[in-house]
């Protein structure tokens, strides 16, 4: 199959401002959806703060240490370094110097301290939610490829490793698939997602390999060893930020020509691609040119429905 029909000139994967004006706007109504436990939580201790008259109360109250600890500035992980004595001293050295200058506002500045903490680690999960969310989407258009084509596959759930069959109703799954497997004609597929492939030595985004599920099971001898069985290996990239861009298809870009490089070395030429949701003029110019010369063999503009849904198509039939 012919690689992405719907690229005809460098333009036509250039992001457009209402594409990236899309991107923006997903990415805040998630960064939305995952704070909402630190909101309810908040909620909570709010309610159950109020119960107290004055802040060295808030000690008595045993269903409140926890939250007393995040307010205090701890994070889950300096707790495990921690005794008790050591906790309660950072909650009194709180309690002192900021819950009881604050007077009768003290439950007020205890929620604030608390959603603080808790911003920290709501940020931690938003750093990875671009490539998170970019992973989905690509994943959501291969499952409509597939259900499109009448094609039977089965899923790796990500927690528990677990392959499935097809479900009836796949809504949602695209959020914990770590592999896929599929058959057309006599061909077996398998799609592997971040592994770090041994001849390269590095972690590679997208690996798809000629075999069945069971060849990945023997660690030892499973399949990702076999250098023969790479059929295509791409770099997807999700961040929608124009102004990061060029940094991103830096590191795609040097990451496939060292995929290029390691299977070179060893007489193979699996094909690679590439998948961006920002991508400017210049790098557009760049990928275009990789594309014609034959050095990419396929690429696409996440945020671009049709492109997406065509790599998708040519991943299947590969």
């Amino acid at each position: 199959m012919k690689p992405n029909v719907r690229i005809r000139t460098a333009d036509d994967l250039v992001t457009s401002r209402e594409q990236t004006r899309t991107g923006f706007i997903t990415l805040a109504l998630e960064k939305n959806y995952l704070a909402v436990p630190y909101v309810e939580e908040a909620k909570a201790l709010k309610s159950l703060a109020s119960r107290v008259s004055r802040p060295k109360d808030l000690l008595e109250v045993k269903d409140l240490r926890v939250g007393l600890l995040t307010a205090s500035g701890l994070s889950e992980k300096s707790l495990n370094y921690l005794t008790e004595e050591d906790k309660t001293l950072a909650i009194k050295g709180m309690i002192g110097k900021f819950l009881e200058p604050a007077g009768d506002n003290f439950i007020d500045e205890l929620v604030y301290r608390y959603l603080l903490t808790k911003g920290d680690a709501l940020g931690g999960k938003a750093r990875n939610l671009a490539g998170v969310l970019g992973e989905r989407k690509f994943l959501r258009s291969l499952l409509s490829v597939f259900n499109l084509s009448g094609l039977d596959y089965q899923w790796q759930d990500e927690e528990s490793d677990v392959w499935l069959a097809k479900p009836q109703d796949d809504t949602g799954i695209e959020k914990r698939i770590k592999g896929l497997f599929w058959s057309k004609g006599n061909r077996n597929r398998l799609l592997i997602m971040n592994i770090t492939v041994p001849v390269v030595k590095k972690n590679v985004d997208l690996s798809i390999l000629e075999g069945t599920i069971d060849d990945l099971k023997n660690r030892k001898q499973s399949i990702i060893h076999k250098i023969e069985k790479y059929i295509a290996l791409g770099e997807l990239k999700g961040g929608i930020d124009p102004a990061g861009a060029d940094e991103h298809w830096k590191t795609a870009s040097s990451a496939l020509e060292r995929i290029r490089t390691s299977f070179r070395k060893k007489k193979k030429k699996p094909q690679t691609f590439f998948i961006g949701a920002a991508i400017e003029n210049s790098m557009a110019s760049e990928i275009f040119k990789q594309l014609r010369s034959g050095e990419l063999d396929n690429a696409a503009n996440l945020s671009n429905d049709e492109q997406l849904a065509s790599i998708c198509e040519w991943i299947v039939n590969l």
